[in-house]
């Protein structure tokens, strides 16, 4: 157990630390069928996509490059529907550690991961979800704002949404309510893009987030997509930046960290949940 993560879900549960969960926080959840772990991390997504087996080295560096080749040679539909067929229907385990985050009911949440598990365990209060879009015309802005309305996401104009109310926000898509992803090195080209000039955003998640600070869980900071999509993501942050429990963290990504102000937590995903459970406990 982490005495300085008991701390940090006091900041979580009171809105100024924002957890930020990367692939890593799916660590568990298995296919309730097959028993098979959920397609979460890198290497696990391209081995899924190109149907168990593993492409060149070059390819496999890298989620992004890796759809970016297949997108070239089967087209971009081809990306879309594995992962929906991947992530859209619930057949996977729940995840303890985000029914933890959820049960913590923080008024903004960040996961980059692209399944449905926050969503799930939302259908029960209300919410925007915000979702991340790319190489899509007739918009000048780079999300989609949705509300939780009789049990059910109703696409709504960000300008009319407060910024007090509880945030989910998915920039690399989802496929509920609708399927938007992204996924290659052309959709985060567009996407990061758009988000260094402010269209990435809605303006307010750029109120809300002025000096908040971020918790990230599971994310490893060794890949430029992730990287770069944190940087912007949590502009204007206070300071410290935030928190990052990395397991055996790596030189560059102690070397990232530090550029941001981001404090590393040398801890596994097993070790937030451990944490998590005595402070659920210690707040009944």
């Amino acid at each position: 157990m982490c005495n300085q993560l008991l701390d940090l879900f006091h900041g979580v549960r009171g809105g100024q630390v924002v957890p930020y969960l990367g692939a890593d926080a799916l660590h568990g959840v298995v296919h309730l069928e097959t028993g098979r772990p959920i397609p979460a991390d890198s290497d696990s997504l391209i081995l899924a996509m190109n149907d168990g087996k593993p492409m060149s080295p070059k390819l496999m560096f890298e989620f992004s490059r890796a759809a970016m080749n297949l997108e070239l040679k089967r087209g971009r539909s081809f990306v879309n529907r594995f992962l929906t067929q991947t992530y859209g229907d619930d057949v996977w385990t729940r995840s303890e550690l985000h029914a933890s985050i959820a049960a913590l009911n923080p008024p903004y949440v960040i996961d980059i991961n692209r399944d449905t598990q926050l969503q799930t365990l939302y259908a029960d209060r209300p919410h925007v979800l915000i979702t991340g879009i790319s190489r899509i015309g007739g918009t000048d802005y780079r999300f989609k704002t949705y509300r939780l309305k009789d049990g059910r996401y109703v696409a709504t104009d960000h300008t009319l949404i407060d910024k007090e109310e509880k945030i989910l926000f998915k920039p690399m898509g989802t496929p509920v309510p609708e399927p938007n992803y992204i996924a290659s090195d052309a959709d985060y080209v567009d996407y990061l893009t758009e988000l260094m000039g402010g269209f990435g955003i809605p303006g307010f998640v750029k109120e809300r987030r002025v000096g908040k600070q971020y918790l990230t869980i599971g994310l490893r900071m060794t890949r430029d997509t992730e990287r770069m999509t944190l940087s912007d993501i949590v502009y204007a942050a206070g300071s410290p930046c935030g928190w990052a429990v990395i397991e055996n963290p790596s030189d560059k990504e102690r070397r990232f960290c530090a550029s941001k102000d981001i404090h590393v937590i040398e801890a596994s995903v097993e070790t937030v949940l451990e944490t998590l459970r005595v402070f659920t406990a210690s707040c009944v």
